[in-house]
């Protein structure tokens, strides 16, 4: 005969294997917290190679057949790839589940850049967005930190209200704005000015680029920089990017991510080739770090002159080093800017269609990096260097077909007063298939 206290003890082992037993059938997820998957793409159903897979601080990239292996438990899967739209898997979707197929939509960025201004600017904000209703342009570019380095909207960043970047607040709700236009099927990318930031080098002038007599430099518009070499600019601009994609961006994109192009100017480093191509470079890898686990693309803008010239352009901006640690190089394709033209061209605005092909098929042959990753800025103002000739139908049609027959992924256009017109966008400005391909 059992006594009383075996018989309470068996009765609790044996409604202990029971409660595990139950929880074993609810959440079988807790079996194994190993996800398998294959990114395939939505329209051809075809594997996507190369896809980029986060889970929380796990980063996995697909294999040759799109399959990949997230070996921890996530609380959800953040998908993107070169060429396609981002996509993300929530915790209602992994649930219970150590296997699953996502699909990504081809997506091809064609945008047109807003300042700090033009996205506050009601008139100028829907203008833009009837162009998208016109047109093919589905993206824009929206200044988060412009060039005098205010922040557009409200920053829980505190170094950016210890220096007075929040003087102004232009977008009173920056997540709802994104949300607006992501209803409306607009991509956006968030432009940071880096390095030309005079509100922070006049705030902290420990941080500022100096003369070689010691004073703060200012450049032709007399602002002033702060120094690339400097790690607490670094983590400012980073944290800033973060913030942005936890808003809701869909793209960081860095300018003036780049030294001063002027001589004689005093860093907290030798000005030397390797000390500048190793701080721009640096400030890029760490942002890719930072930003990782964000499922964010990451871009940067670069001098036209880069995907010509073998060294760092006296700016620290060097092709190869850069494509290492960005999803996207955006060439400033400006026909103006490139006043010296470039071999078998020296009158770059009279033959915007070979500027831009011939300078994207330099860059690519010297990464050996996909077409797709290239997103050039192309010129939508006034020349200002050679006949004063206004960018607009034919000029923008031909940079646009350009891009496009070189297979880049996407263009933007700038204009800065932020006045752009469909005309260029339509076939009608199509010139003669002479007039426009490189001989």
């Amino acid at each position: 005969m059992m006594k009383g206290w075996e018989i309470d003890m068996r009765r609790i082992v044996f409604r202990a294997l029971f409660i595990l037993v139950v929880l074993c059938m609810l959440l079988p997820e807790y079996a194994s917290s190993e996800i398998r998957g294959k990114v395939i793409d939505f329209s051809t159903k075809q594997p996507i190679p190369g896809a980029i897979i986060t889970g929380n601080s796990e980063i996995v990239h697909t294999d040759a057949n799109g399959m990949f292996v997230i070996k921890n438990k996530t609380d959800k899967l953040g998908i993107r790839a070169y060429g396609y739209a981002r996509g993300e898997l929530p915790a209602a979707l992994l649930r219970g589940r150590n296997y699953v197929e996502a699909g990504l939509k081809p997506f091809i960025p064609k945008g047109v850049y807003l300042s700090f201004y033009g996205i506050g600017d009601r008139s100028l904000r829907e203008s833009a967005l009837k162009l998208a209703e016109q047109t093919s342009i589905n993206s824009l570019v929206i200044d988060v930190k412009g060039d005098r380095g205010v922040i557009t909207y409200k920053t829980a960043v505190p170094l950016a209200g210890q220096i007075g970047a929040q003087k102004l607040i232009i977008v009173k709700d920056i997540r709802g704005l994104i949300q607006s236009l992501r209803e409306k099927g607009i991509y956006t990318i968030a432009r940071i000015v880096v390095f030309k930031d005079d509100t922070l080098a006049t705030a902290r002038p420990e941080l500022a680029v100096r003369t070689r007599e010691g004073s703060i430099w200012h450049d032709r518009e007399n602002l002033a920089w702060v120094d690339p070499s400097k790690k607490e600019v670094w983590d400012y601009n980073i944290d800033i990017a973060v913030e942005a994609a936890q808003y809701g961006f869909d793209e960081i994109q860095f300018d003036y991510v780049r030294f001063p192009d002027k001589l004689g100017l005093k860093f907290s480093v030798e000005s030397t080739e390797e000390n500048r191509t190793k701080n721009i470079s640096g400030f890029l890898k760490e942002a890719k770090r930072r930003l990782a686990p964000h499922n964010v693309f990451l871009a940067a803008d670069i001098f036209g002159y880069v995907c010509w010239n073998l060294d760092d352009t006296q700016i620290g901006q060097k092709l190869d080093e850069i494509a290492l640690y960005v999803d996207y190089l955006s060439p400033m394709l400006y026909p103006s800017g490139f006043q010296f033209g470039i071999p078998g061209y020296r009158n770059p605005v009279a033959n915007s269609y070979q500027i831009i092909f011939l300078t994207l098929k330099r860059a690519q042959e010297r990464t050996n990096i996909s077409p797709v990753r290239f997103r050039p800025w192309l010129q939508a103002f006034r020349d200002y260097a050679f006949d004063r000739r206004q960018f607009t139908g034919k000029e923008i049609y031909d940079q646009v077909t350009s891009a496009e027959e070189f297979g880049a992924g996407g263009w933007m256009l700038w204009n800065p007063r932020n006045v752009y017109s469909a005309e260029g966008l339509k076939k009608e400005y199509a010139s003669s298939e002479e007039d426009y391909r490189r001989n």
